[in-house]
């Protein structure tokens, strides 16, 4: 769903700090508490957002005053702190953690096609770590059930782990799911190899 899907924001220093959904950035931008930015550096409150042109857009959002654009990256108004290297577990993170791949077939669906799957199931114990919980396909979800993967007769292509910081710092710019995250991120690789997001 567009609502639920990912916004990168940034602090006032345009260094990303963490990923949010598209509804908490829409609630964000209409209490200014944060803009809107685009490729170019260029922000936008929320009535200069609701304004752009969105007729060449594939992704807008209906509301009872029109059609307004999904924003892919935010800055806030208030937010200085540099980044920290603790890694809040989400289901985004993991995801990105795990290059949007299924861990046990190692293909890559659509994000719709994509679950997480406790390796060892909560049933039998299992917790909702970094350490426990990885991505998988709907197929492999399905096949492995409430099992372990050597009860289930299927291969973890990779034991879990938590990140040493943010995923999204480890990503090539080149495999960034957003194009508007890009610019952003290229601004991390140029300036610290040891910076990490909190999110």
């Amino acid at each position: 769903m567009l609502l639920n899907s990912n916004v990168l924001v940034l602090n006032r220093s345009y260094l990303p700090v963490h990923v949010t959904s598209v509804r908490r950035a829409f609630t964000m931008v209409y209490q200014d508490l944060a803009c809107v930015v685009n490729g170019r550096y260029e922000t936008f409150d929320f009535e200069s957002w609701r304004r752009v042109n969105t007729r060449d857009e594939r992704e807008v959002i209906g509301t009872p005053s029109g059609a307004i654009r999904v924003p892919r990256v935010i800055v806030l108004k208030h937010y200085d702190r540099v980044p920290k290297r603790h890694v809040r577990y989400s289901r985004a993170n993991v995801f990105t953690r795990d290059k949007f791949t299924c861990q046990y077939c190692g293909s890559r669906p659509p994000r719709s096609q994509l679950n997480l799957d406790h390796v060892i199931p909560r049933s039998l114990g299992g917790r909702t770590t970094w350490e426990n919980v990885v991505c998988s396909c709907v197929d492999c979800n399905r096949r492995k059930g409430g099992r372990t993967p050597e009860q289930a007769r299927i291969t973890l292509k990779r034991r879990p782990s938590r990140p040493r910081w943010t995923p999204l710092m480890n990503l090539p710019v080149s495999n960034v799911r957003y194009i508007e995250w890009r610019p952003f991120l290229t601004i991390i690789d140029a300036g610290s190899t040891t910076a990490g997001i909190a999110e």
